[in-house]
């Protein structure tokens, strides 16, 4: 991998998100700071959003952050990964670049924003919520790998077949709107019916959701079987995806 390559693409996907505007990089701070505000205050106090047995005022407003965060990253590398071929075949037809170094910059963009949107999260829980348990937060790196890589794998073998059929990268955007409101990120999984409430255990993002709400909001226990299941699965997901763009490989840039 040309890690000094990914990682200059990384830098310029970073920096050039708000180029030519006044502010610049700082809109990177900006943004995260007004969905949170949406999020916690608009949700929590002027709506009133409340969890069932919960009185405290901001407790909606952060469930709903702390699953739409992550959720955010996960979908954004999703379908930023599912076009990044076709993104970036002027690069490809010139440069003699190894095309799994591609959807690693996309990853690690999305890590950055992620965790400069966790830190003022953090602020803010700390100001309005409950203590956070410091043993749950030591495992909130690898959930967010474990999410990563899953998105990572499935942005990567979407990304192949976008080459070939390019309405895909359209159908990405329509399944990852179908998964989100199948994900209990801004409702309760007790609202569901009793049928879509098992039917979730067949939903992975649940359970990377599931696991930032105990983290954030209800401070219970992890779901650890589960997750370590997923992390399984991702990686095999992940080694397909490789094996798969280096097997399509010289057809992918045929086609582009």
């Amino acid at each position: 991998m040309q890690l000094s390559f990914v990682l200059e693409l990384t830098k310029r996907d970073f920096s050039e998100r708000f180029a030519g505007s006044v502010l610049g990089a700082i809109w990177n701070f900006i943004w995260p700071l007004v969905q949170l505000f949406i999020y916690i205050i608009i949700f929590g106090k002027f709506m009133g959003g409340r969890l069932p047995g919960n009185s405290e005022v901001y407790a909606y407003g952060v469930y709903v952050a702390s699953g739409l965060i992550p959720w955010t990253s996960f979908s954004n590398t999703i379908a930023r990964t599912s076009k990044v071929f076709l993104d970036k075949k002027h690069i490809i037809s010139k440069v003699n670049v190894s095309l799994p170094s591609l959807p690693i910059f996309i990853n690690l963009s999305e890590t950055i924003t992620f965790c400069i949107t966790l830190l003022f999260l953090f602020i803010v829980v700390a100001i309005t919520g409950p203590e956070i348990e410091p043993r749950m937060l030591v495992l909130l790196p690898f959930i967010y790998y474990v999410q990563q890589v899953f998105a990572l794998a499935l942005g990567t073998l979407a990304g192949i077949f976008t080459v070939f059929l390019r309405d895909l990268g359209e159908v990405v955007g329509i399944a990852l709107q179908l998964w989100f409101w199948f994900t209990p990120i801004v409702y309760i999984s007790g609202i569901l019916p009793e049928l879509a409430q098992k039917l979730l255990i067949c939903n992975p993002a649940y359970i990377l959701i599931q696991s930032y709400h105990q983290i954030f909001v209800f401070h219970d226990f992890l779901p650890y079987t589960k997750l370590i299941l997923l992390s399984v699965m991702a990686h095999c997901l992940l080694a397909l995806a490789y094996f798969s763009l280096r097997f399509l490989e010289k057809d992918v840039r045929d086609f582009l």
